[in-house]
């Protein structure tokens, strides 16, 4: 990520008009300038989790509040989450059984059920090179999808049907998403210069 030179002061001062904070997050984009709609999103329910993988991500991403307006969110991106030390011990902070994915969703989620509001401030921006440290392998397919079920694993309540149906979803995700790389050419960039 690359923030501006004046988001952490623009942040500080959000943070001390909102009482009972959680996490704070803010307009993430891209390496292209395009706004990166996992900068606010709802609680992934397994019914909204089952629609988004279908492909109606509606009830995924938070439509209720503007890009670059504010406001009450429920899950925030990792790239990007703000918040006093004291709320980040007070949940426990990142689970350490996820590896790289899903650890967002599930603190977003800790903080929220402690009682804490975590929070969406549109109008400071950060730059996000989403995706650039992973190679989109079976490995990455395994932890991605594996991440989907450490969450409802821990988070709600299980029976048999639930179980089977989570499980069933990703399993099919995973198997579609990987077989759309399969024979797909990973570029090979080599730099001359670095700055």
């Amino acid at each position: 990520t690359a923030v501006e030179e004046s988001t952490f002061e623009r942040c500080l001062d959000y943070a001390k008009t909102i009482d009972n904070m959680g996490a704070l997050g803010v307009y993430l984009m891209d390496g292209t300038g395009n706004f990166l709609p996992e900068s606010k999103r709802n609680i992934p329910t397994p019914k909204v989790s089952l629609l988004k993988l279908m492909g109606f991500d509606e009830k995924y991403y938070a439509g209720d509040i503007s890009e670059k307006g504010k406001g009450s969110i429920d899950v925030l991106a990792g790239a990007f989450m703000f918040l006093k030390r004291s709320v980040y011990k007070e949940v426990g902070g990142f689970d350490e059984d996820y590896f790289m994915y899903g650890e967002d969703i599930d603190l977003s989620y800790k903080i929220t059920k402690a009682g804490y509001k975590n929070q969406y401030l549109g109008s400071v921006s950060t730059l996000h090179y989403k995706g650039e440290s992973t190679l989109k392998d079976q490995v990455y397919f395994d932890r991605f999808y594996g991440a989907m079920r450490i969450f409802y694993k821990k988070h709600f309540s299980q029976n048999l049907f639930l179980s089977f149906s989570v499980g069933a979803a990703v399993a099919l995700a995973k198997t579609i998403q990987t077989s759309k790389g399969k024979g797909k050419e990973i570029p090979t960039i080599k730099t001359e210069k670095a700055y």
